[in-house]
């Protein structure tokens, strides 16, 4: 039995799967299995992945007749075997042995779930994007990380690969991902991971790289599924409502609510006209839903240009919103 699942989605991305494939030889190992999703792709990745199959130690492939990153990723957990498991894009890559110094990471420290630092690769750049909190190699509970709320911490660094995961979690039901959200899925998967998980550890490792700037990638694309977002905060919203801290957490994650609409407004510019107009509408009404005392102390702590965009945008006509949002 394996020890290791890292659970691969690729979706056409045959220009960027060879990279994949070829750091996957490079971690191979009798005890890792890669289970490599093939989501329902319309260009040549299924036959890469066929070979890959037949050519690469621990390779189980599985075909999606639909596609969406989280039905992949959950169809890869449903299929693990290992008693860890984590998780690699299609498109990105790690280092030669990262996988096998990742789980000894984990075995040593006896935690619920890793955090790792990556390299963000846009181009030829390259940078470090480090986990928001300080200590490494040190186990505590994930509870206690969640705040500050005017700083980035744990939960804003929500990235399901940057990590590795003891198999406890998918019994306690907590590693799964919201398969009704095309994108910032992962947002109310790190809340609920840090909410409901017991201990968790940020790792001195370095090995895994993120490719951005992939066309195809729904954060290049200004279509309506990157409106999800507004479901996925909605969500995370819903859900830290029902904790007993959440008089504490809920200002976190309304901030941080407020964060990412002004970050989208801001970049309007990438959206067609009509999802232009529904983000604004979307958003409008998305403010009005939040706990409104909890929103009005996010927008007080915030800067002038922004709290004051915000209330603007909060006091659009609900029919005119309405109008847009059809």
């Amino acid at each position: 039995m394996p020890k290791l699942s890292v659970i691969l989605p690729f979706h056409n991305v045959q220009t960027y799967a060879p990279d994949t494939l070829r750091s996957l030889h490079a971690n191979a190992r009798d005890d890792i299995e890669f289970i490599l999703v093939d989501d329902h792709s319309t260009d040549g990745t299924k036959e890469i992945l066929e070979r890959a199959e037949a050519e690469l130690p621990g390779a189980v492939r599985i075909r999606r007749n639909e596609n969406g990153v989280s039905g992949a990723r959950n169809t890869g957990i449903d299929a693990a075997r290992g008693e860890y498991l984590t998780f690699l894009d299609g498109d990105d890559w790690v280092a030669p042995g990262y996988f096998g110094q990742l789980l000894q990471c984990i075995e040593n420290l006896g935690c619920d779930f890793v955090r790792t630092d990556h390299v963000r690769c846009t181009g030829s750049e390259r940078v470090i994007h480090r986990v928001p909190y300080g200590p490494r190699g040190v186990v505590t509970d994930p509870r206690d990380v969640i705040l500050p709320g005017d700083r980035s911490t744990p939960v804003d660094y929500p990235y399901s690969w940057a990590g590795i995961y003891h198999r406890r979690l998918v019994d306690a039901g907590l590693l799964h991902f919201p398969e009704n959200l095309h994108t910032a899925e992962d947002r109310p998967w790190i809340w609920r991971l840090h909410r409901e998980a017991k201990s968790f550890a940020v790792a001195d490792l370095l090995g895994i790289f993120y490719r951005r700037g992939v066309t195809s990638s729904l954060t290049q694309i200004g279509d309506v599924r990157q409106l999800d977002f507004i479901a996925a905060f909605d969500q995370v919203i819903a859900e830290t409502s029902q904790d007993r801290d959440a008089a504490a957490y809920l200002p976190k994650a309304v901030r941080t609510y407020c964060a990412i609409i002004t970050h989208h407004l801001t970049n309007i510019e990438k959206f067609e006209p009509r999802v232009a107009r529904k983000l604004r509408a979307m958003s409008a009404a998305a403010l009005r839903r939040m706990p409104q005392d909890v929103l009005e102390e996010a927008l007080d702590s915030m800067d002038y240009e922004r709290a004051a965009r915000l209330r603007r945008l909060r006091r659009r006509p609900a029919a005119i919103s309405t109008e847009a949002a059809a």
